[in-house]
Order: C-alpha cells, then structure tokens, then sequence
C-alpha cells in the first residue's frame, strides 16, 4: 500500500495536514455556519420564505461550483508550479484564474436578474416560494462577482498555504453577515424591516467587504506575497499554457457543473412532494455540512502535499500520502459522524416547525447521517488525490454515470414511480455515493490517475 514514511516525512506530512486543513476547514465552517442561521433567521418568516432562499440559491450554489471547478481544476498546475517555487508560472496560473472568472461571473449575474422568475419555476409551483425568491434573487445575485474574485484569491492563498489572513477575514465577513441578516430581516436598530430582501442584501455587503479586505491584505498590507502579481505578470500568458491548464480545468468544470446541476435536478424532484420538503432537504443539507468541514480541510491540505509531491517527480511519495489520507478519512469519518447523530434532535428543534414536519425533518438527517461515509469517501478521492494527480477526466466519467445519470435516475424513481416519503427517497438517492465510493477506491489504488506536469 505504499512506501513507509521515514520520520522525516512523516512530521513534514502532519505538520502540513494541520497547517493546511485547520485555516480551509474554517473558512468552510464559518460559511456552513452563516448558511445554517440564514437557514433559521429565514425559516422563522415562513416555510414558504425558506423554501424560497433555498430555491434561489441553487443558482449560486451551481455558479460556484463551476468556479470551484475552475479554480480547483487549474490549482492542479498552482500546486506543483508552486512545489518547484516557479514565480512566474504560478502568477499567469493567478491571471487565468482571474479572467475566467470574470468571463463566468458576468453571464451568470444576467441571467440570475433578468431570468429570474424562470429559474425558481423549476424549483417550485407555487407562486408564494416564487415571489420570495425572485426578491432575494434580484440583489443576491450581485454578490456573486465579490463572492468569484475572493474564491480566486482564496483557492490561491490554499495552492501556496498562505491561510491564516484570508481565513481570518472570511471568519470576519462571516460575522458581519449574521449581524446584517439580523439588522436588515427583522427591521432592528432603526433599519427598516425587509425579509427576503434583507437576507439577500446582507449577503451583498458581506461578498463585498470580503473581497476588499483580501484584495487589501495582498496589495497593500502584504509586501512579498506570492499572489502579488502586476498586471502585466498576469495577462501575458503564452497560448499553450492556457491550452494546458485548460485541457485539466475543463473536466472539473464539467464535473463540478454536472455535480451541482444534477444536485439542483433532485432537489426540484423533492420539491415534487411538498414545498416544506424543500425546506426540510436544505436544512437538512446545511446541518450535516457543518460535520463536512474537516473534509474540505482535509481535501485541500491532500491536494497541496500530493501535488507538491508529484510536482518534484516523486510518485511514490504522493501515492503513499494518498493512502495515508484514505486512512485518516475513515477514521475521521466515525467521529463526525457520531456527533452528527448526537446533534439532529437538538438541531431540528430549533427551527421550531410543526410536529408532523419536525419528525420528517428529523428521520431526513438520520439518513444524511449514514449517507455521510460514502460521500466523505468519494469528495477526499475525488478532490483531494485524483485531481491532485490530474486524473480530471476520468473523475468528470465518474460525475456522469453515477451522480447525472444514476443519482436523477433514483431520485426520479423514488418520487415519481414510487411515490417514497421523504427520508426514504433520499437514502434511495445516496446508492449512488455508495457505488462511486468503490470506484474511487479502485482507482486511487490503481496509482493510474498520477502525472507530473513540471516535466520532472
């Protein structure tokens, strides 16, 4: 399974895992956490308002993903540009990252403003859960350029672990975002009281003072840091650089896009059962996410150490880090897990909706605890090892048979042919993880999905 680590490497190995894992998975936190008290500020309107929100932000729960895609896939060349400290490249990766996402961004806001009403109709037949949305759609949408320009720098900062700051302001954005939500939602300290309106401008301010606060942090407060580049460093970019990374982002683009496309598919075929379902699904989503973390963390510090292996041409180092990730995952798994299913009682309680909803609410989360294994599994391969091997293809292959064919087809199938309850719906869905967690496993053993892209 690997070469043993010699000490070395074994401390250079954990000490990077913390230092990596801890600053991502708080940034991560801090956002699950401002989506959970959206979830119960909201929610306390109406189950209709949070229907509504959860419905109007597939659209930038999709746009963000593609950009994660985007960023995600080229960081596999920021990754081991940065390994061998090849300033240069690293900073025309930056520029790329840069103009992509303006290119995304521009396209989607358009559309979220003019197509509005349109885009919740999937979602949703009822004309209240539309009107709220299509309220919070028309100013949220608008966040989504800060929100692109601070995934850039952020995506980056994780590329060359420089973490601590860009962490640190997203904590701070964070915090302003629930103080705003509270100010703006309910009408406290003079402010006049908007609802769905005030949750969406809330977001705006935040995204806004997010990005300014990095783009200070680097240009101004920051004298040598790596993500410093002129103008001029990042828009000179040679045709086949571009091509290269590219050809590697293309499928995590896809494969990201895919992934939250077919997440946006089921979740309207829930949405076939009731409106509260809805809600009870993005609640449901948004708890067991707060447990998934450390996962992101750990997605991350795996990509950056695996990467920076294969970058100096060490195969044998990056899959032995692989396995030993695989392991950790597992480990980490029972723990999360465990306290996910200690919380879902007290955490349903809070929302304080109906019995008959509060014990759907409750049996959703009992199955997204289980369903937690396999899918923790599949997002560490997928996203910690085989794109940190550049293996983006075979993992968009993957997207498609198991989450855009077969996770629609069993959504389709539960609902609408078997006409399922809820929480019984969703564990039909999540066979899916299950199937692609074995596939993933099999391939990461396979040692097939590494390559060296520093031409060591």
């Amino acid at each position: 399974m690997g070469q043993t680590l010699n000490d070395f490497d074994s401390k250079y190995f954990n000490r990077q895992m913390i230092k990596i894992t801890i600053p991502v998975m708080l940034q991560q936190m801090v956002s699950v956490c401002l989506n959970l008290v959206d979830t119960i500020m909201v929610g306390k309107i109406s189950e209709d308002a949070l229907a509504a929100v959860g419905a109007a932000n597939q659209i930038y729960y999709i746009y963000s993903v593609v950009a994660y895609g985007i960023f995600s896939g080229a960081a596999v060349y920021a990754v081991q540009f940065w390994g061998i400290r090849d300033l240069v490249k690293l900073r025309k990766i930056l520029g790329i990252d840069y103009m992509v996402c303006i290119a995304v961004t521009v396209p989607t806001i358009m559309l979220a403003l003019f197509f509005g009403p349109q885009l919740i109709d999937l979602f949703t037949e009822s004309q209240a859960v539309i009107n709220y949305g299509v309220d919070y759609l028309s100013i949220a949408c608008f966040s989504y350029l800060f929100s692109g320009l601070s995934f850039v720098i952020t995506y980056n900062s994780r590329s060359v672990a420089i973490l601590k700051v860009p962490t640190t302001i997203s904590c701070i954005a964070v915090a302003l975002n629930i103080v705003l939500n509270y100010v703006l939602i309910y009408g406290k300290f003079g402010f006049p009281e908007m609802g769905v309106r005030g949750a969406a401008t809330a977001t705006l301010i935040a995204r806004f003072c997010e990005m300014a606060a990095m783009l200070s942090y680097i240009y101004i407060f920051s004298k040598e840091h790596p993500l410093k580049a002129k103008l001029s460093e990042m828009i000179t970019v040679e045709k086949e650089l571009f091509i290269n990374v590219m050809k590697t982002a293309w499928p995590v683009i896809c494969n990201e896009g895919l992934w939250a496309v077919s997440n946006a598919i089921v979740f309207a075929i829930y949405g076939v059962i009731s409106a509260a379902a809805l809600a009870i699904v993005q609640i449901a989503q948004t708890v067991t996410e707060v447990f998934q973390t450390l996962y992101t963390g750990m997605g991350n510090a795996s990509t950056v150490l695996i990467g920076q292996a294969l970058g100096q041409g060490n195969k044998d180092l990056a899959y032995t880090y692989a396995i030993k990730v695989f392991k950790l995952t597992f480990y980490f798994n029972l723990v999360t897990m465990s306290l996910l299913a200690i919380s879902i009682v007290p955490m349903a309680k809070i929302y304080d909706f109906n019995p008959e909803t509060t014990d759907l609410l409750i049996k959703s989360l009992l199955v997204f605890t289980v369903a937690q294994l396999p899918k923790m599994f599949v997002y560490v391969q997928v996203c910690g090892i085989l794109r940190a091997g550049g293996d983006t293809m075979y993992c968009l292959v993957l997207e498609v048979i198991f989450n855009f064919c077969m996770q629609v087809a069993l959504a389709y199938l539960a609902v609408i042919v078997l006409d399922l309850p809820l929480q019984w719906a969703i564990a039909v869905v999540m066979l899916a993880e299950v199937s692609k967690a074995i596939v993933c496993f099999y391939r990461v053993v396979s040692r097939k999905w590494m390559n060296v892209f520093t031409g060591r």
